[in-house]
């Protein structure tokens, strides 16, 4: 059996989470706020479940954004979130560990609370995710930067939308500043993105990567 090599630390991974037999779990735009919330949510290790935390007399008051940001100003990060894209049957993230076990601790958390939203709203049982995330070592800068390209033109190439700006569900109007509500990652530190510069670097690359999805599709038939 082969051994699963840890997380590290410090290091940077592209994780990858699909459904079970391709099941679609984001259905409308409610599945992908509540989504959303989780990752930011649990980037921390809270103090209470998701639904209590939304249940919460302070979050109906003040709003789910300001009150997080409240109470979690004092907590530490178990992971950074550079980039995210949500597709209707898996999610693609970009991580940096940043406590043992971070990474795994945070899928779980994520994972899970989205099944109970899930199953109760669909009235289904049973498990929504393949068992294990997949993970890649990001080795350099560069290849950070490619593969938030990757990530963001996901919807691009699936054919859901012309332009990656058109899918509001990952974090790619968050690098092109056209979304400064709801901000979700923290990457200045690690690339150095103008939002004019990077837009055109992602529209560049959209028919290449569309090309090569035909290709693989049909080495796969």
């Amino acid at each position: 059996m082969k051994r699963e090599i840890p997380l590290v630390n410090g290091e940077i991974y592209h994780i990858l989470s699909r459904s079970i037999a391709e099941y679609k779990v984001f259905n409308d735009k409610q599945d992908c706020e509540r989504m959303m919330k989780l990752l930011k949510y649990y980037q921390t290790d809270p103090d209470c479940k998701f639904s209590d935390f939304l249940a919460l007399k302070a979050v109906l008051q003040n709003g789910f954004n300001n009150y997080l940001e409240e109470t979690a100003k004092d907590k530490e990060d178990i992971v950074q979130i550079i980039a995210y894209c949500l597709m209707p049957t898996h999610i693609h993230l970009i991580l940096k560990q940043l406590k043992d076990n971070g990474i795994s601790q945070y899928f779980g958390n994520i994972l899970n609370s989205y099944s109970r939203y899930f199953n109760t709203k669909h009235k289904r049982k049973g498990p929504l995710w393949e068992t294990k995330f997949k993970n890649v070592l990001v080795k350099n800068d560069e290849q950070l930067l490619h593969l938030t390209r990757y990530i963001h033109l996901n919807p691009v190439t699936a054919c859901l939308v012309d332009k990656p700006e058109g899918w509001s569900n990952s974090s790619y109007k968050e690098y092109i500043e056209l979304n400064t509500r709801f901000k979700i990652c923290q990457y200045d530190e690690l690339l150095d993105v103008k939002p004019r510069t990077y837009q055109k670097f992602v529209n560049d690359r959209i028919v290449y990567q569309r090309e090569l999805a035909k290709i693989k599709t049909l080495l796969l038939d």
